[in-house]
């Protein structure tokens, strides 16, 4: 077994195994023993069924938490029909089971690396460290990248659940290869539910359908074709839906709410209704908006996510209803890119409850009521290549790891409120920036207000080429926390640093967990 955290830390190396990890960063721009799978081997679009992940029950529950066991394992699974494809996934399943949670609520996740010792095609020790996308945990159970679990050995994550209801989703983040990691499928929703949703009269049940997207390219012989084009970004020839390439959806005529998560390593999308009918935009990353946003396309980046109410209800039985992508500038796009799923039409009987969007969804939230006025100091953030390599200021994960973790763009005191300018003026492409632990309103974008299906709160900001974003945000919480972008194989290599959020108290370490790096011996 690779050496542990804390053997690691008796040599003197700083942050487990974090210092050796360039050793093994590297993938080349082509990684395959074969031949990329020819487009006419490929699926048609709109050829196989539609499904929905498992919703996955806890392991025990307490008076105040619910605990989960899930295992990081490999898998076969025919996601090109005749074609067996090697992936990774959460309980052996691609994406993984969605987990549904109330507000108020503790969760304890453990997470069993129970990966092979090494990459079936790249060789890499496949390390882990799972992050709970859109949740304000704590440091230690925040996925920090350098607070790897190796193969064979696993970590308990608890998550608070206080937060405001929204779509969240945990994935890998282990430093350096996360973009592999979750390209083999280490994916999954998350859903935090509270009292004000459940009280609006907005789709819930059968009609409350989470819509992972991801894309990805095969080999001849059915694996993954890795193709990170000179380090910039993959992206695949099949577009998936929920795992499965280009589906097609029975719908009744009624509304339906659709939590649709980009979980593309690289790809951003547009998305449009071929029917012309428009969408209406009624949650983003961080929950409902304040008022809902009727818009015929919007723009989304990897990582955002953005809830969605489609009314088939004036559609005829029948009508093939199809979900389109017009691709923002600086992808690369194939053939069928342009496609996403479909929606087929049918006679069947359904309920008629909760099949309303109200004028008002969250006029409250707490993200959404800051302005300008209230931040005590303004700062920057430069994206930008050199040398190279991805960075922030000028900044890598290298160069945190380098200075102990010392390394920070940010320090601001616990419940400051700060705007944020994410500028991204080197041309020729787009980075979806994910800050940890907050939510933040976005201010404006180009001096102009933010998009329409913008309107709401959010954790990640689309940054365009030759973009500035203006955010604003409270920072509750304490800590180390990471700022990077979520075009994976940018954050990979290495458009990632820190933040720390200063407090007068104790302050948690995010390298300091003390169930790290044990074989899983015991039961949760």
């Amino acid at each position: 077994m690779s050496l542990s955290r804390r053997d690691l830390m008796k040599l003197g190396v700083v942050g487990g195994a974090a210092l050796a990890l360039p050793l093994e960063r590297t993938v080349s721009a082509r990684s395959s023993s074969q031949g990329r799978l020819a487009s006419s081997r490929l699926p048609r679009p709109f050829t196989l069924p539609f499904r929905t992940p498992p919703v996955l029950r806890p392991h025990r529950t307490d008076a105040t938490t619910d605990f989960y066991k899930v295992y990081m394992k490999p898998l076969q699974a025919e996601v090109v029909p005749g074609l067996q494809t090697p992936l990774w996934g959460y309980n052996g399943l691609v994406p993984g089971p969605t987990v549904k949670v109330a507000q108020g609520r503790q969760t304890v996740m453990r997470q069993v690396n129970n990966l092979p010792r090494k990459h079936p095609l790249l060789n890499y020790t496949p390390w882990t460290s799972v992050h709970l996308h859109g949740s304000p945990s704590l440091p230690q159970y925040d996925g920090y990248a350098s607070d790897i679990t190796n193969p064979g050995q696993y970590k308990d994550y608890v998550y608070p659940n206080t937060q405001t209801g929204r779509t969240l989703w945990y994935h890998d983040h282990g430093l350096h290869h996360t973009a592999e990691n979750v390209l083999m499928g280490l994916a999954a929703q998350y859903q935090l539910v509270d009292p004000l949703e459940r009280s609006l009269p907005i789709p819930k049940g059968e009609f409350d359908v989470p819509l992972l997207v991801s894309d990805a390219m095969f080999a001849s012989n059915g694996s993954l074709y890795f193709d990170n084009h000179s380090e910039s970004g993959m992206y695949g020839d099949v577009v998936l839906v929920n795992g499965v390439p280009w589906p097609v959806m029975q719908v009744k005529r009624r509304k339906y709410r659709f939590r649709i998560l980009n979980a593309s390593i690289s790809r951003s999308y547009q998305w449009s209704l071929d029917s012309g009918d428009p969408m209406t935009v009624i949650a983003t990353d961080a929950g409902l908006m304040p008022r809902p946003q009727k818009v015929q396309r919007f723009r989304h980046g990897a990582a955002e996510r953005y809830e969605v109410v489609i009314d088939f209800s004036k559609m005829p039985v029948g009508r093939r209803v199809v979900l389109r992508n017009t691709s923002p500038k600086n992808n690369i796009d194939y053939e069928n890119t342009n496609k996403v799923m479909a929606f087929d039409v049918v006679a069947d009987p359904f309920d008629t409850s909760y099949n309303s969007v109200p004028d008002l969804l969250n006029p409250t939230n707490p993200a959404m009521l800051l302005t300008a006025k209230d931040a005590v100091r303004t700062r920057q953030l430069n994206l930008v290549r050199e040398h190279g390599m991805w960075t922030i200021n000028g900044h890598t994960w290298d160069d945190v790891v380098k200075s102990k973790f010392d390394l920070v763009e940010a320090n601001p005191r616990e419940g400051d409120v700060e705007i944020w300018e994410i500028r991204n003026s080197s041309g020729g492409w787009f980075h979806p920036v994910h800050i940890h632990l907050i939510d933040f309103r976005i201010l404006d974008r180009n001096g102009k207000p933010p998009m329409p299906h913008e309107l709401g709160p959010k954790d990640v900001v689309y940054v365009g080429e030759n973009e500035t974003v203006r955010v604003v945000a409270r920072f509750e919480g304490r800590g180390k926390y990471m700022i990077h972008c979520h075009n994976l194989v940018h954050e990979d290599h290495d458009m990632m640093s820190q933040f720390e959020v200063l407090a007068d108290h104790d302050v948690s370490d995010p390298l300091s967990d003390p169930c790290k790096g044990l074989p899983e011996t015991s039961d949760l």
